[in-house]
């Protein structure tokens, strides 16, 4: 059993930047792949940034250039720094982790980009 905690949301203005954290409780952090979702008010949950147990990574093209996905395994955290943030990048923002059949979900946490 994975429980994953996002931290780091909060309001900010366009143009600005948030980092975001997952923290993972747990054995073999690193060999979990991990991924950062999305959902926006009303839409479905879609995938922004995934990096592997590697460290090879993958972003959706709405954040690409803006978006950093990074993981610290000694720490069992995973982040996402967003930069040039839009105010359609509002959303809850989740993080998950998988490995095989597994797949965790943390409780989500909300960003809010308004002036």
């Amino acid at each position: 059993q994975v429980q994953l905690v996002e931290s780091g949301g909060g309001l900010v203005q366009p143009g600005g930047s948030l980092r975001l954290s997952c923290a993972a409780s747990g054995s073999a952090f690193s060999t979990y792949a991990m991924g950062w979702y999305r959902q926006a008010p009303g839409q479905q949950r879609d995938l922004i940034a995934t990096i592997s147990s590697g460290g090879s990574t993958n972003y959706a093209d709405s954040v690409k250039g803006r978006f950093t996905i990074s993981r610290d395994n000694a720490k069992n955290t995973v982040y996402l720094q967003m930069n040039s943030l839009k105010p359609e990048d509002t959303a809850v923002y989740y993080c998950r982790s998988s490995r095989g059949p597994n797949n965790y979900w943390g409780q989500g946490t909300q960003v809010t980009v308004s002036s």
